[in-house]
């Protein structure tokens, strides 16, 4: 499906083809009316014509010497639907690592025995570090305060902070003032 929304997307990326589009959505045009409105050659307007039917948009009948073109408004409206359609659009960004920029933080920020360099300041790289260093905890187990240091403190010596931004961004739950830790 992301090869026709590309071909779509192509046929639309063309300032005379846009223009095409536009009149054709207020009337039907012959490609010599089209050529005068737009100070174009014909042939010019057959080709940009030829690439709209390609993709749907536009469609052709004949009327005495001419071919009067229209704008297929349903096949437009169609067409937009399932092209933006959200399955579509998941579709087109399936071959893309989402994990991407919370890998390349991470190698940024951590040693190479996993611990943080240093705790990002930066709220969007903090928080995919802390996406980082939740995994190590256990979903549904409960875990001390001290155990939740004991583990964090693998990662940086200011556990205090860890702790609060796990909590704070809402990865790591916490039962009471130094009550009971967990994730889901």
């Amino acid at each position: 499906m992301s090869e026709e929304l590309v071909e779509f997307f192509k046929a639309l990326a063309d300032a005379n083809r846009l223009k095409i589009v536009g009149l054709l959505a207020q009337k039907p045009y012959s490609v010599e009316e089209l050529a005068a409105l737009l100070d174009l050659r014909p042939s010019t307007v057959s080709h940009h014509l030829a690439k709209l039917a390609e993709v749907g948009l536009v469609s052709a009948r004949a009327d005495s010497y001419y071919n009067v073109y229209q704008l297929d408004e349903k096949a437009l409206m169609d067409k937009s639907r399932s092209l933006f359609s959200q399955e579509n659009l998941k579709a087109s960004v399936s071959d893309v690592d989402l994990d991407a920029y919370d890998s390349k933080v991470v190698a940024d920020y951590t040693r190479k025995d996993g611990s943080l360099k240093t705790i990002p300041a930066q709220r969007k790289k903090l928080e995919a570090v802390l996406r980082y260093v939740v995994k190590a905890f256990k979903a549904g187990k409960r875990y001390t305060e001290k155990q939740v240091n004991e583990i964090l403190s693998g990662y940086h010596e200011d556990t205090a902070s860890l702790r609060r931004e796990l909590v704070g961004f809402g990865l790591m739950k916490r039962e009471g003032g130094g009550g009971e830790y967990w994730i889901e």
